[in-house]
């Protein structure tokens, strides 16, 4: 990518001036030159697309500041999210995520860690299934369990789904229902009401705002971290954004 961008900036550079304003061999005269320069001083690329680069990340930072204060109340506020850690933790942490999603599932345990070991975390869950009909039945029904049960029966929902290495047929939710100890029927019939797919078709919505299109995504104060996110890494953000204030 980088070799690609600089021939590009080259090419550029080649072009300047004019061309309307130089002869032939003036404008083969100073491309030669150009040439030579480069040749001589390829660092001179470098440092070019390094600021290039800086500039770039620095305008998707600010981009995402603003979609961040224009959505905050329905990414950090919306009643039909799960809120776990600690309700009132001076972090927001929110995870757009997908049961089926490997990334997700590798990033649980660790944010896990993270809400528990900090202890000052309010963590938010955002069903965002993107990975097909799969995805799609395992946030039914996990939404479905917290409009019937409340928000520890979805904890253990979440948990189970998570830990699921099966297809999440109808059959294996039903099942799964009678062994987190619930009557199965209500749960499956629940999954296809108005309430549970308009939780999913929000999250969609503001996804689309957020310009999210992959799992896992997290969302805090002053920054979106689009993917997978170690955990010290996380702590290290977290720290970071809690020294802003």
């Amino acid at each position: 990518m980088r070799r690609l961008a600089a021939a590009a900036l080259a090419a550029g550079l080649m072009t300047l001036p004019a061309q309307a304003e130089m002869t032939p061999e003036e404008r083969a005269a100073f491309r030669e030159e150009v040439r030579a320069y480069l040749l001589e001083n390829p660092e001179v690329l470098i440092e070019a697309m390094d600021i290039l680069q800086s500039r770039e990340d620095q305008a998707a930072a600010n981009r995402d500041l603003q979609m961040l204060a224009e959505n905050a109340q329905v990414i950090f506020e919306s009643p039909d999210d799960w809120v776990g850690g600690n309700p009132e933790g001076d972090i927001v942490l929110v995870e757009f995520m997908d049961y089926r999603c490997g990334y997700c599932r590798k990033a649980y345990t660790e944010v896990e860690e993270l809400v528990k070991s900090d202890g000052n975390i309010r963590f938010v869950v955002k069903e965002f299934p993107i990975l097909g009909e799969a995805s799609l039945l395992s946030s039914q029904f996990a939404i479905a369990v917290r409009q019937l049960h409340g928000d520890a029966a979805y904890k253990s929902a979440h948990d189970a789904l998570i830990a699921l290495r099966g297809e999440p047929t109808v059959d294996t939710l039903g099942r799964l229902a009678t062994d987190l100890g619930f009557e199965a029927q209500p749960i499956l019939d629940r999954m296809d009401a108005p309430e549970v797919m308009s939780v999913i078709q929000a999250n969609h919505a503001l996804a689309d705002k957020m310009e999210i299109s992959g799992t896992p995504t997290f969302v805090l104060k002053s920054m979106m971290l689009r993917g997978y996110v170690p955990l010290e890494a996380m702590r290290e953000i977290v720290a970071e954004v809690r020294a802003e204030g």
